[in-house]
């Protein structure tokens, strides 16, 4: 029987099932068994239990989870900036279940908690420059680019850029989901 995919606000039980995920689909061999990976510029953990406590317990961050029954199979979080502005980031699947559709509607989950919980009119999210196939599939999905550049979070040789992209969040009809409050 296959399970039917849950998208909820994450839960602190979640985030030992969660961590591995986020690994998988970004760092390391397994990580190749999807598109979306960084295996092939990055090494070491891509996050930590740490830093996933630490956006459950932030009133101005919201983690979603993908759930499989009880099995975290990808997540999305998001962050209030202020003036209207929600940033996204951690927007993973697991390896072997993407293309089907989980990422667009972890991204809607997100972009929807963003309109409700923060009122946010517009959301962001950053992209490694020389990710164009990630790039091409946010763009697809109505993100364009800002022309802003930044630097990668972590120091890396050789250094690394992010290319910002941005979307006009719009009323929509309420689509029936968990959304966390």
């Amino acid at each position: 029987m296959r399970l039917k995919t849950i998208i909820r606000g994450a839960r602190a039980a979640d985030l030992a099932g969660l961590h591995p995920v986020i690994e998988r689909t970004y760092r390391g061999d397994s990580a190749r068994q999807g598109w979306t990976h960084e295996a092939d510029l990055l090494s070491g953990r891509r996050t930590s239990l740490d830093v996933l406590e630490a956006i459950l317990s932030d009133p101005v961050q919201r983690l979603l989870v993908a759930v499989n029954g009880t099995r975290p199979v990808g997540c999305v979080a998001i962050g209030d900036r202020g003036g209207g502005l929600v940033h996204l980031g951690q927007l993973c699947v697991d390896p072997l279940l993407q293309t089907g559709g989980k990422g667009r509607r972890l991204m809607a989950a997100a972009e929807r908690t963003a309109r409700v919980v923060f009122g946010a009119d517009r959301i962001e999210l950053a992209v490694i420059d020389s990710r164009a196939e990630l790039i091409a599939w946010y763009q697809r999905r109505g993100y364009t680019l800002t022309g802003e550049r930044r630097d990668f979070p972590v120091p890396v040789d050789p250094p690394l850029h992010m290319v910002v992209l941005e979307k006009p969040l719009v009323a929509r009809e309420v689509v029936r989901t968990a959304i966390p409050v």
